[in-house]
């Protein structure tokens, strides 16, 4: 009887849930609607903007947005309320969120060769929301959490791996399936050749995606592949595709040079003008301060906070700019809040005011951290120095936490204050050329790798003559 239950309302779930997918003419599981679809794209949008930015330079942004509704309009979803973003990081990516929100990194723009192969990665994206590939697998979520909620009402005895079993579906439903990606590949082909373009130049990207994962050593996995699993053989598929196409429907838009000037200028890499760290300390030319990291402790400039984890991985301290005008209300806000223990005092660093002190705060499962926030204003801002540990760990880094807050200082260095990003430019070559040759006559900062993937070529290769991308500027002080 249980069973039968359970099952009854499985079928009932999947019956009311499934509908074909206009892009893949295939029945699908939908727990969420296009309205719901889209509701959902347009509040996480500003999130995505404002953790990690936007590249400054409109008219990239216009190319984008354009390229992208040109596909956009030839998909199966043209009426979504598509928005297609450049974002201002330098890693190799690109990523879709539900709704038709298309972001691509300033990283990919540089390191891709032509409008083509631009016009394969948005094909791509849009291709995943075309087939509702992020919603499929959050209606997934719900239902593999439909069948816990139902397991518990039959059987009280599973309450307790509930909340287990639920934590281990949102990892495992986190990322595109290899089908997935397979998918979105032929769609994006597909919306390719109804734009025009060449989709010969489609498997150059796989060549870039993969020259991109050696570059990175097999020390991390590149931040493309951590959301877009590479399915096997991905270039021979789509090769293949291709040859089974008429010959007369493959396309014929590359748009090199036109592309090529659109990235000319672009940011190369990390801004040093976002703040970068030497050693321990964390220098910010913008923003005009210097702050020292406890030695030893692994750190990261993000866009919303600069973070230091502890080698044994039980301390954290973190610094980040507050929402209130005053150090003394930030210091009550902060210590107003539910959990959190401590009486604030006030102070100053290096002439400085200051306010904060220690605390102790409860976490939803009831571990006790111990640390200390403070408030420092500076130049017309309040910055927020936090750090803290498990209440019996804190005792080991209190000291560390001090030391490190009382090196917040202004930073005074012409040559930091004065540093500027590497950037692409573009060079006229006459003739063809090695790689060697063309760092030779035209050398910078970056190692003759870093072109050579800029480019898409081997490092034993030649570079055509043409237009062709170099990085230029100082080496960071």
């Amino acid at each position: 009887m249980h069973r039968t239950f359970a099952l009854c309302v499985g079928l009932a779930v999947l019956s009311a849930g499934c509908a074909t997918n206009p892009a893949t003419g295939k029945r699908q599981l939908s727990l969420i609607s296009e309205s719901q679809e889209i509701q959902m794209g347009l509040q996480a949008d500003p999130s995505v903007v404002s953790s990690m930015g936007l590249d400054p330079d409109s008219g990239r942004q216009r190319y984008v947005r354009e390229l992208g509704m040109r596909l956009a309009r030839v998909s199966e979803r043209p009426n979504l309320p598509w928005t297609f973003r450049v974002i201002d990081d330098p890693v190799v990516n690109a990523f879709a969120i539900p709704g038709g929100h298309i972001y691509v990194t300033r990283g990919i723009m540089a390191h891709l060769n032509n409008e083509a192969e631009l016009a394969s990665v948005l094909g791509h994206e849009i291709g995943h929301v075309t087939a509702r590939h992020s919603v499929t697998q959050m209606s997934q979520q719900q239902l593999m959490q439909l069948g816990l909620v139902v397991g518990v009402a039959l059987k009280p005895d599973l309450a307790q791996y509930a909340g287990i079993a639920s934590q281990g579906m949102q990892l495992l439903f986190l990322k595109y399936s290899r089908d997935d990606e397979s998918q979105a590949d032929q769609l994006g082909l597909r919306y390719m050749r109804r734009a025009g373009y060449d989709v010969h130049r489609m498997p150059e990207v796989f060549s870039l995606l993969e020259r991109v994962s050696q570059a990175s050593g097999g020390g991390r996995v590149p931040d493309w592949l951590s959301t877009h699993p590479n399915p096997v053989n991905r270039a021979g598929a789509i090769e293949r595709a291709i040859a089974a196409l008429p010959a007369d429907s493959l396309g014929t838009v590359v748009n090199h040079d036109a592309y090529l000037r659109e990235v000319d200028g672009i940011v190369f890499g990390d801004n040093p003008r976002d703040g970068y760290f030497r050693g321990a300390e964390f220098l910010h030319p913008d923003l005009r301060f210097r702050l020292t990291f406890p030695q030893g402790w692994t750190t990261q400039n993000q866009r919303q906070a600069v973070v230091g984890v502890s080698a044994q991985q039980d301390a954290i301290e973190q610094m980040s700019l507050s929402d209130q005008a005053t150090p003394d209300a930030a210091a009550q806000a902060f210590f107003s809040q539910q959990g959190v223990r401590g009486s604030p005092g006030r102070g100053s660093i290096r002439g400085f005011a200051t306010a904060g002190g220690a605390f102790s705060a409860l976490t939803q499962d009831s571990t006790v951290l111990n640390g200390r926030v403070v408030f420092v204003s500076y130049d017309g801002r309040v910055f927020q120095l936090l750090s803290y540990a498990p209440q019996a760990r804190w005792s080991a880094y209190s000291a560390a936490a001090d030391q490190s807050f009382a090196s917040f200082d202004r930073l005074s260095d012409p040559a930091v204050l004065a540093v500027q990003p590497w950037r692409v430019q573009l060079v006229t070559l006459t003739r063809a050329m090695t790689l060697d040759e063309f760092v030779q006559r035209y050398p910078g900062p970056a190692p003759a790798a870093a072109t050579a993937l800029l480019n898409n070529i081997d490092p034993n290769g030649r570079l055509d003559a043409g237009l062709v991308k170099r990085i230029v500027g100082q080496p960071v002080p």
